[in-house]
């Protein structure tokens, strides 16, 4: 599992997954979230402006990424 930290309240999805490497483009994570390739917190999320919070786990294909705030 990798980590990112953000520095801020959250971040939403779409943002993330490009921010991580997940995908290359905002284009890319929109179209992934909205086919339901894209889990949070072991569920699949649909919402590509989900709030993702400190805690929160984002998982695509084999890769799992754990939100971390900044301390």
């Amino acid at each position: 599992m990798e980590t990112i930290t953000i520095n801020e309240e959250f971040i939403r999805l779409d943002h993330l997954m490009k921010f991580s490497g997940m995908c290359n483009s905002g284009g890319r994570a929109k179209y992934l979230i909205q086919n339901g390739e894209v889990k949070l917190n072991g569920e699949i999320c649909t919402m590509r402006g989900k709030k993702i919070r400190p805690g929160d786990k984002v998982e695509y294909r084999n890769r799992m990424i754990e939100v971390t705030a900044e301390p």
